[in-house]
């Protein structure tokens, strides 16, 4: 498998291409944010759009919010840097650990912001999460599908005409460069964000594998983009297209500022506590990660550090070599919230594998598990949605 001469990404790495020095395109992209942007023009044309949104309706704008890093520092730049009075919408896609659910309502109450939360139906995305887990060796199709058209629903509903996000995709992929406008908008939402699956779609792949709610249309709302003609005039941007994104000095500063705590995430050093701790179930999506492609989330971080000259690669093959591809402690719960047998899970990420990579084999994956739990687990969700299974643990509730 060829990897990145410069950081350690490899070839099987979603949107990677490679020059003919072998550097990927993510490092190539940014070399070009550092180099070759005037951030200066763009922060002034993102405060000639904040001047024609702010004070003209009940909100000036809304912004998305998962608790994690990128979410809480553009809610505070918003607010405290722009002044803005932003409206918070919260997709809850089922997983919010505790630190995370702490660190969100003191950063509400430290800024003063309204807050919309809003939680699917659990039935339903039981069942999703099954049939994207087959469809496509991703889970999360109700996560990121419910995050990225949910707010654009309540920006309709609440005529709030502009929504802004956090870092742009050309940070860790090459979906889009930096060189390119990214709004996010449903060109982008069918390019990557939806798993090429629309919502009618799955609504006509579901069956009753997981449970028996019968779903409708009308269950699969807040995962479908809303029609064009009802977005006119609506913006959608991000906010790292107007500023230099710098994840580790913006997570001091909400550490700072915020009071915002880090934890452990399965898979991940230590020394990146920040990193994805909004969900319980993060380390399966990145094991399932590894077991199609052969990288995880550590791979990942460190070839961040080492594009931005915070680490050399022998540090970050170190790194690697110890962290990715560890079975998660988590990977049980995930199998109970779905029905699932061990063998029956690596059976349906197996089409997933992605060449040269191959799948490790079940007695491989059983020899790799993790060496400790994160300190939380106790307290995560085992309500599965099944009464007969549940009724020990509503019980004991």
């Amino acid at each position: 498998m060829k990897y990145c001469s410069r950081c350690v990404m490899p070839e099987t790495a979603e949107s990677l291409t490679f020059d003919e020095q072998g550097v990927c395109s993510v490092c190539r992209q940014i070399e070009y944010k550092h180099g070759q942007i005037d951030w200066a023009a763009r922060g002034a044309a993102m405060d000639e759009m904040f001047d024609r949104y702010r004070g003209k309706q009940q909100y000036d704008c809304i912004v998305p919010f998962s608790g994690g890093k990128d979410s809480t520092f553009t809610l505070w730049y918003l607010v405290k840097v722009k002044k803005m009075r932003p409206l918070v919408v919260r997709f809850d896609h089922g997983f919010l650990r505790k630190t995370v659910q702490e660190n969100s309502l003191r950063t509400f109450r430290t800024l003063g912001v309204d807050v919309h939360h809003f939680t699917p139906n659990w039935q339903v995305v039981r069942k999703l999460m099954f049939e994207s887990l087959r469809r496509r060796g991703d889970f999360c199709w109700h996560c990121h599908t419910g995050i990225f058209s949910y707010p654009m629903w309540v920006s309709i509903w609440q005529r709030i005409p502009l929504i802004i996000w956090g870092e742009p995709t050309a940070e860790y992929a090459s979906f889009y460069r930096y060189d390119e406008e990214e709004e996010v908008d449903e060109r982008r939402f069918n390019a990557f964000v939806n798993l090429g699956i629309n919502a009618e779609d799955m609504l006509g792949m579901l069956d009753n594998t997981v449970s028996d709610y019968e779903v409708t249309g009308r269950d699969l709302m807040p995962y479908t983009y809303p029609p064009a003609d009802q977005l006119r005039g609506v913006r959608s941007v991000l906010l790292g297209s107007y500023i230099p994104w710098d994840v580790k000095n913006q997570v001091e500063l909400i550490k700072r500022e915020l009071g915002w705590k880090g934890d452990q995430v399965e898979g991940v050093p230590p020394e990146y506590d920040y990193e994805k701790i909004e969900c319980f179930m993060q380390g399966v999506r990145d094991y399932i990660k590894y077991l199609k492609r052969g990288f995880g989330r550590t791979t990942h971080l460190v070839s961040i550090d080492i594009r931005n000259n915070r680490k050399t690669r022998e540090e970050g093959e170190r790194l690697v070599a110890e962290y990715d591809g560890r079975r998660p402690a988590a990977l049980d719960l995930f199998l109970d919230y779905l029905g699932l047998k061990e063998e029956e899970f690596l059976k349906l990420i197996e089409p997933h594998a992605v060449s040269p990579h191959v799948m490790p084999s079940c007695e491989e994956c059983q020899r790799n598990r993790t060496n400790w739990v994160p300190t939380d687990i106790d307290s995560w969700n085992r309500i599965v949605g099944d009464p007969a299974k549940d009724k020990d643990k509503a019980s004991a509730l």
